[in-house]
């Protein structure tokens, strides 16, 4: 019972997490880096599994209420496909330790500007974020 069940209350409280836009996916990858010992790039690759649904569903309903942008997403598509086919291509052909330390720096940087919104907004009273995009 032990093997399934913390994994399972891990995936469970990410997707949560997922799902009020904390960033669950990342979350996972940690639990299951740190507490699971599961390698990086496994971890990785069931992350990317985790978050094709969500994203998917959040680009269709984001894109059918008017949130998305047109040009820039048109825009960031290519780039996006090309950089993710070049990052793929390198951890295959990569040792694994060469990603973690910058990974580390992107992810305490990716927490830092969150906060440093949060901060921002509560300083001002008001919200940064604007509605939908394109209207």
């Amino acid at each position: 019972m032990n093997e399934w069940l913390l994994p399972a209350l891990f995936g469970l409280g990410t997707g949560i997490l997922s799902a009020w836009g904390v960033g669950g996916g990342t979350l996972l990858l940690l639990c299951m880096t740190l507490f699971l010992g599961v390698d990086q790039r496994q971890a990785q690759a069931i992350n990317v599994l985790f978050f094709l649904p969500t994203a998917g569903a959040g680009l269709f309903f984001h894109g059918r209420n008017g949130y998305l942008h047109k040009p820039t997403w048109r825009g960031a598509v290519l780039p996006g496909a090309l950089a993710a086919l070049a990052t793929s291509l390198m951890a295959l052909r990569w040792d694994a330790e060469v990603f973690r330390r910058p990974f580390g720096i992107f992810l305490l940087y990716a927490g830092a500007s969150m906060l440093w919104k949060i901060w921002k907004e509560r300083k001002s009273g008001k919200k940064t974020s604007e509605g939908p995009a394109g209207k």
